[in-house]
């Protein structure tokens, strides 16, 4: 029994070091060559920076990830998502739910537009190792751009196949990745054994006192060595807090082994450019290549992690309805995280490869890194003061108002990058985050706008029409949000067209705020020949309709659903129409059979 426990233990661990920490793991490639760009290497300024380092792992990782947010679920989900729904339980209705939705939706939407600028800045920032190979030093800068993304059109050209076949791959290949950061680092460290000083809080405390200003606004790039921090609780649902809480110990060893190795390294070396390449090849000549392969694979894993990491937000998103419905495909028979969803897809490459190509080098996209990662965790921040202040953990909101002031002044130090690239990150962001404002708003606003009827009143015509006995032969089925509402396109349907079957099912799904679970309920006997089938099912369930139909012994003839034609003269109204237009509607999201289904179409004066 003993032997299984150690398996999955460490299996665990090395699955999460493929799927969790890819980014945060390739953060030691380019972190200290964007901030010694800016920066003179001297030896203050290099324990000061090597000390900010780890006291931004330890609170905006450790601390407020690993040990506060990672405290927080549902069902073993995490997530900005998540937190909204655990308030939105807390909170009565009003100005702070509302204030918590808009909160909710900027986070997401900022995790959104980070997820254009990591692939970019992580496998260009590899790429450009090339240039340390002996007779490619005069590559020309085009040709590493063109390399990175090739490299980008691969990975994303292939996710349709899904990731569960190579994901086997991911954890050994990182575990390689996180062993070498190790050990380069502690022969780094072996050369200036002083360096470990640099663990004092008190040097990056000397650091921000003494270089005013410009010391504050290097934090704007010791940001990037917690890129990706925010995956540890997103991706939490995938794996589990356990493998993920005991697999960052390792990881944030190796981080912090690294980053201590390329300090020592910059003391005897203050030239260098690009600090992690140059103290390998410094290190051991003849392992530069294989080490440099190693790279490129470990940031295309990163990369990956946070393509399906986009995918589980945007369906998330759909489930809970603040995104509109997309074409989501499901590429794994066991695994439910493993989604596809093609115009997220295609979307991201065409951006990946644009950003590339606006930027050139890593150390520019720098510049526009930073802004979303912070946003997130500063909002993350807020909402757990707002959780814990309202449960039995109270001690526990000290602590997340510490991180969240540290958070805080991260972000603020970000705004200078606002004009050297900084807009990036809120362009980026502001198209999910306005799809999902004139979605929400739409959806409701359409709701409105059709005039459902209460079931009591229909049930009187309904009857009388059903008494004439000119009844169809066989099951209609029938789309409504909830049975006791009934929709105008059934009213027009049966009412005014006197479309009537022998028995007539009204079928809702409802998205209950936990991840998982399904419960499905026929209720018969509404009213004479009309049942109502209720579909209980979680946000990241994945239905199949006809299953379920088939259990409860409804073989129907028919379905119809509803479709709305919308004329407006308000121009939001009309993007939110265009959405609707462009998305695939209810019945095509859940792949019922073509052959059956009636589309009734009903005109909405919005």
């Amino acid at each position: 029994m003993q032997q299984h426990d150690s398996d999955s233990f460490w299996g665990g661990i090395v699955k999460a070091m493929g799927l969790v920490f890819g980014d945060i793991g390739t953060s030691p490639i380019y972190t200290l060559a964007v901030i010694f760009g800016i920066t003179r290497p001297t030896p203050e300024h290099i324990f000061g920076i090597i000390s900010l380092i780890f006291w931004t792992l330890v609170i905006l990782v450790h601390l407020e990830y690993a040990v506060l947010a990672m405290s927080l679920s549902r069902k073993g989900e995490g997530g900005t998502i998540v937190l909204k729904e655990i308030l939105t339980r807390m909170l009565q209705p009003g100005r702070r739910l509302a204030f918590i939705g808009i909160l909710s939706f900027l986070g997401v939407a900022l995790l959104l537009g980070d997820g254009v600028i990591t692939p970019a800045i992580s496998i260009l920032s590899a790429v450009e190792g090339l240039v340390l190979i002996p007779g490619l030093e005069g590559t020309p800068h085009a040709a590493l751009i063109l390399i990175a993304a090739i490299i980008a059109m691969v990975l994303f050209v292939f996710q349709f196949k899904g990731t569960d076949r190579v994901a086997g791959a991911f954890g050994p290949i990182m575990v390689l990745w996180f062993a070498a950061l190790t050990v380069s680092g502690l022969l780094g460290i072996a050369t200036h054994p002083e360096i470990l000083k640099a663990l004092s809080p008190h040097y990056a405390i000397n650091f921000m006192l003494h270089n005013g200003l410009v010391g504050f606004f290097v934090l704007s790039e010791v940001i990037l060595c917690a890129t990706g921090g925010e995956a540890l609780y997103a991706d939490m649902g995938h794996l589990g807090r356990k493998p993920i809480r005991h697999a960052w110990y390792f990881v944030f060893a190796a981080l912090l082994i690294n980053y201590l190795g390329q300090g020592a390294f910059l003391l005897s070396h203050p030239d260098t450019k690009s600090v992690l390449f140059g103290m390998i090849k410094w290190e051991a000549p003849l392992l530069y290549i294989p080490f440099l392969v190693l790279t490129i694979l470990a940031t295309i894993i990163a990369s990956q992690a946070l393509i399906s990491g986009v995918f589980s937000i945007v369906y998330q998103g759909i489930t809970t309805r603040i995104l509109p419905l997309l074409k989501v495909d499901y590429t794994s028979t066991h695994l439910k995280s493993q989604i596809y969803i093609g115009s997220i897809n295609w979307l991201l490459l065409v951006l990946v490869v644009m950003i590339m190509l606006v930027f050139q080098k890593s150390e520019n996209l720098a510049a526009a890194y930073g802004l979303a990662v912070t946003g997130t965790m500063t909002i993350t921040g807020i909402m757990m003061v707002m959780i814990f202040s309202r449960t039995k953990k109270k001690w526990k909101v000290p602590l997340a108002l510490f991180v969240t002031l540290i958070d805080l002044l991260f972000l603020v130090s970000n705004l200078y990058k606002l004009p050297h690239g900084g807009y990036w990150s809120l362009i980026l962001a502001s198209v999910p985050l306005v799809v999902m404002l004139v979605w929400t708003r739409g959806q409701r606003a359409l709701y409105r706008a059709l005039r459902p009827l209460e079931l009591d009143t229909f049930e009187i015509a309904y009857e009388q029409i059903y008494a004439k006995g000119r009844n169809i032969p066989g099951t209609g089925l029938f789309f409504v949000k909830e049975y006791t509402v009934v929709p105008p396109y059934v009213v027009h349907c049966i009412i005014r067209s006197n479309i009537i079957y022998e028995r007539n099912v009204f079928i809702s799904i409802v998205r209950t705020d936990e991840p998982f679970g399904l419960v499905s309920e026929l209720k018969t006997g509404i009213a004479t020949g009309l049942d109502a089938f209720e579909i209980h099912a979680g946000y990241m369930e994945h239905l199949d309709i006809e299953t379920l139909l088939q259990q409860h012994g409804i073989k129907e003839k028919v379905i119809f659903y509803g479709v709305e034609d919308i004329s407006t003269p308000n121009p939001v109204w009309k993007l939110f129409a265009t959405i609707k237009r462009q998305t695939p509607n209810f019945v095509q999201f859940n792949k019922l059979p073509a052959s059956r289904l009636q589309g009734v179409v009903t005109r909405v004066e919005m």
